[in-house]
């Protein structure tokens, strides 16, 4: 596991809807605010970066210090179930880390982006709105674990 990680999950409104700090390495008071800020400044680039690219995993968009900012953004596929459910599109998953195992954080990202369509799904959930089902985080720190 990545000895620094912060997940986030921000809305096509650039609201983060989900954040949790993934990482094993002991938490600095001020952590959780410099890797919002960081995944926040980032957010531009991907922004600039998404309409270039077909591709979902846009690997490393952004670095500060020794940490990289690595971004998987939903789009096109999801285009037809989101006109049919009026469930938003382009929402980014992004995650801050020290870690250089890229196969393992694109599966990271693909089986986090599962577990989102499966809160979308959900009758019971506005789009948009905050992520606070305790099984879904308790998934996204396991697949932390596993692939981080």
């Amino acid at each position: 596991m990545a000895n620094t990680a912060c997940f986030m999950i921000v809305a096509r409104n650039d609201i983060p809807i989900y954040e949790a700090e993934v990482g094993s390495a002991a938490k600095r008071e001020d952590a959780a605010q410099l890797h919002q800020f960081i995944l926040h400044a980032a957010l531009d680039v991907v922004q600039d970066l998404a309409w270039t690219t077909s591709a979902m995993f846009l690997k490393s968009v952004d670095r500060f210090n020794d940490l990289v900012v690595s971004v998987y953004v939903t789009a096109v596929f999801k285009m037809l179930v989101c006109f049919f459910l009026n469930l938003t599109t382009h929402t980014r998953l992004m995650l801050l880390h020290d870690s250089r195992n890229e196969d393992g954080i694109k599966s990271f990202f693909q089986e986090v982006h599962e577990l989102y369509i499966k809160i979308l799904l959900n009758p019971l959930y506005l789009p948009g709105s905050r992520i606070t089902s305790t099984h879904f985080d308790t998934k996204v720190r396991a697949l932390a674990r596993k692939y981080l």
